[in-house]
């Protein structure tokens, strides 16, 4: 990628209903140069863990694939942040999409590098 790019960045988030003090864990995340990659990311994630969750979250998970699904997609159309939860047991869990530019990252081949850049040298161990 030598220019910037339009894609969606996407993540996966628990949190304990229980604990109001505790924070939302990052699980996982994901960047999808397309709106079907980014959808598919969730559905792919929402199909290998419903077999292990319990009725309801189960129920919900397949909520969104049958029916909720083309609605995240038609807001990924429109360039729209997008959000499906559901709830396991006392767990929350949280799958994000959001777009975004991903820009190229800077090449250090054939740039002058700063003078301090050649001051470190690694450390050898015994």
């Amino acid at each position: 990628m030598d220019k910037p790019q339009r894609g969606f960045w996407c993540e996966c988030w628990t949190q304990d209903v229980n604990d109001e003090t505790g924070w939302p864990a990052l699980r996982a995340s994901f960047d999808a140069y397309s709106e079907p990659q980014a959808d598919k990311w969730v559905a792919v994630a929402l199909r290998t863990i419903s077999p292990a969750l319990d009725p309801d979250a189960s129920d919900e998970a397949w909520e969104w694939l049958y029916d909720g699904r083309i609605d995240t997609r038609r807001a990924l159309l429109r360039m729209e942040p997008c959000t499906v939860s559901l709830t396991h047991a006392s767990t929350r869990i949280t799958w994000t999409i959001r777009p975004v530019v991903f820009l190229p990252m800077a090449h250090r081949q054939g740039a002058n590098l700063p003078a301090c850049a050649y001051e470190f040298t690694s450390r050898t161990t015994d």
